[in-house]
């Protein structure tokens, strides 16, 4: 198992050490060779001037790799925008929603799919919001309604709300594929917090959008859209860098996608996330941090967690993700309060949320249970 204690000494900008953070599923601690790896991105920008970009493409490919790692797939299937709501943008707009006006989606969708298709469905499109729990039966619930009319389902593969794991997300997509609509499953919640590969899942035929704040450590601007790949999708929504290998050439009466990624590509950003996240990818990598030992430790100290507060979760320890959702009207106010104990905690609503993270100890979380008494 993965000794937090040893491997807290490698956050001592965040100091870890000094508070309990149990914001883990929702902003880890970054590991300080990310600090060393965004003032090389600047240094390098400064020698290298215009040719620091070949530089940070190298680095995009690296974080591509990464993801790909997480998700059991090819980096060639792997599009990085700085956060997922550039990525479902692009995304729905390369759906045929004049021919096909019906989304489907639940109603425990993180911000990003909830505000955007609440935005849409005041223009017309029908959103079709089926309830998110139990989690356990969600997959079959959204398949039944999928028909010809649908044109995509957008679905989490863990409930941000309480970090249920959604299971069977393959039935999903394969009434999609029978209705001819597309299945966009938003990963955050499980990427390097479960084991989630798209070929034992069966989700090859799935888009899927994630990205490295949360349990990959990578900070913000680190995103990403997978895509089949025989996709065929043209977003509406495009930018400059889906043609950036042939801006020599003119442009012709149809506008033309790159291949790979470039079809989902956005425009000029901040390539210091991606110093930052390949740093990352590369000290997981090293420190043997595997997704596999993560989940065995975030088991761990869920339970301890959950054992130590007398709380008994609705699905075992073993349905839920990287943190535990502890119901209480008081919520905001233990937030609050733990805070100024020096717990770091967060809440959705009246769900307190406890998440660890690899380099919190037992002691920590039993002195966090201490503070919780």
């Amino acid at each position: 198992m993965i000794d937090p204690e040893q491997l807290a000494k490698h956050y001592g900008r965040f100091r870890v050490t000094e508070r309990i953070l149990l914001t883990g599923h929702s902003h880890q601690a970054w590991p300080d060779v990310a600090f060393e790896a965004q003032q090389q991105a600047w240094l390098d920008a400064a020698e290298l001037v215009d040719d620091v970009w070949d530089k940070a493409f190298e680095k995009a490919n690296e974080v591509r790799r990464g993801f790909a790692r997480l998700l059991d797939d090819s980096p060639d299937r792997i599009a990085l925008a700085p956060n997922t709501h550039e990525l479902v943008v692009r995304f729905l707009s390369a759906l045929p929603l004049k021919k096909r006006p019906k989304l489907i989606t639940t109603d425990g969708e993180f911000h990003t799919i909830r505000r955007q298709l609440d935005r849409l469905a005041e223009e017309g499109i029908e959103v079709v919001k089926l309830a998110a729990e139990p989690a356990a039966t969600l997959a079959e619930r959204l398949a039944q309604k999928v028909d010809d009319q649908t044109t995509g389902v957008l679905v989490s593969a863990v409930l941000y709300t309480n970090a249920h794991i959604v299971p069977n997300l393959r039935a999903v997509l394969e009434a999609c594929e029978r209705a001819g609509a597309e299945l966009l499953v938003d990963a955050y919640h499980a990427l390097n917090a479960i084991p989630f590969s798209l070929r034992v899942e069966g989700l090859e035929g799935a888009y899927v959008v994630g990205g490295g704040y949360k349990y990959c450590q990578l900070g913000p601007g680190n995103a990403f859209l997978r895509f089949p790949a025989d996709t065929t999708l043209r977003p509406v929504v495009t930018g400059w860098f889906s043609e950036f290998t042939d801006l020599t050439n003119a442009p012709s009466g149809r506008v033309e996608y790159g291949p790979g990624p470039a079809r989902f590509a956005g425009a000029t950003y901040d390539f210091t996330s991606h110093y930052r996240g390949a740093a990352v990818f590369k000290f997981f990598d090293e420190q043997g941090l595997t997704v596999e030992k993560l989940r065995e430790l975030s088991q761990h100290q869920v339970g301890m967690l959950a054992t130590g507060l007398g709380f008994e979760p609705d699905v075992s320890i073993d349905a839920i993700a990287g943190f535990l959702g502890v119901p209480s009207a008081k919520a905001p106010h233990l937030h609050e309060v733990l805070k100024k104990a020096g717990v770091w905690t967060d809440y959705r609503g009246d769900r307190l949320r406890l998440g660890p993270a690899p380099y919190v100890t037992d002691a920590q979380i039993n002195g966090a249970l201490q503070r919780m008494s």
